[in-house]
């Protein structure tokens, strides 16, 4: 009888089984290797974080602890769950404070905007700066549910005119499909950086899925500007710090 094809033998299912292992491996090792980056990063700008990671374990520990045991559950289980649900407490702080050293060390450095944008959740299409001048003022656009979101960073007198220009070419291409402007920063009527990500989502859906791909291919044509954009706004810490978030969100 012939032998099946499609059938592997056993060496290669043992060298299947032992690549897998292999590769499972190596992803364990850079998973934590972010973490400690993330460590070394935000301890470097937050004096507190150990602190607040060990107050927080110690204080969700010791009080699902206690209410457990006043339950009559058996004391290992009580100590398991305690010392489990202490630690997930200890890495949701410690996610929410490498995130916020992570927008603290972008804001206010050009690019910082396309860094957040691009790492958005969601069917967001970005384009990086598709107006800009020489001192690094840029508009991006964002097309998403909501519509077209034009996206200024720099300096607000001149990121005004650089929107007022970029608006009115867009306007010509999309019709009547809403037009949102956004300037990045801490002065009244601009939105932080850090609540730029909350700002687009809580925007209004106005489109369908199918309105938004046939409004990127209008849009195609507009191109953008020859600018040239940092690559990342954080060279030594933010360009790792989208990865780090996704490894202790999953954690």
């Amino acid at each position: 009888m012939a032998k099946d094809p499609t059938k592997l033998s056993r060496a290669d299912k043992r060298a299947n089984k032992k690549a897998l292992r292999a590769a499972k491996k190596v992803a364990r090792k850079e998973r934590w290797a972010q973490i400690r980056m993330a460590f070394t990063v935000t301890r470097q700008r937050d004096s507190r974080l150990i602190w607040w990671l060990v107050l927080t374990f110690v204080a969700v520990f010791a009080v699902l602890f206690s209410g457990l045991a006043l339950l009559g559950v058996w004391w290992p289980v009580a100590l398991l769950m305690g010392l489990t649900l202490g630690v997930m407490s200890a890495l949701v702080v410690f996610s929410r404070r490498a995130q916020k050293a992570a927008f603290s060390e972008a804001e206010g450095q050009p690019g910082a905007a396309v860094w957040v944008l691009q790492n958005m959740r969601g069917n967001w299409r970005v384009t990086p700066a598709v107006a800009g001048n020489t001192q690094l003022d840029a508009v991006h656009r964002v097309l998403g549910r909501p519509g077209v979101i034009l996206i200024g960073e720099g300096a607000d007198h001149r990121v005004k005119g650089l929107l007022s220009q970029e608006k009115r070419k867009v306007s010509r291409i999309v019709g009547d499909t809403p037009i949102y402007d956004v300037v990045v920063g801490r002065d009244e009527g601009q939105i932080p950086l850090r609540r730029l990500q909350a700002h687009l989502v809580k925007l209004p859906a106005n489109l369908s899925a199918k309105q938004v791909g046939v409004l990127e291919k209008r849009l195609a044509a507009l191109g953008g500007t020859k600018l040239a954009m940092p690559k990342g706004p954080m060279p030594k810490n933010a360009r790792g710090m989208t990865g780090i978030q996704r490894t202790i969100r999953r954690r």
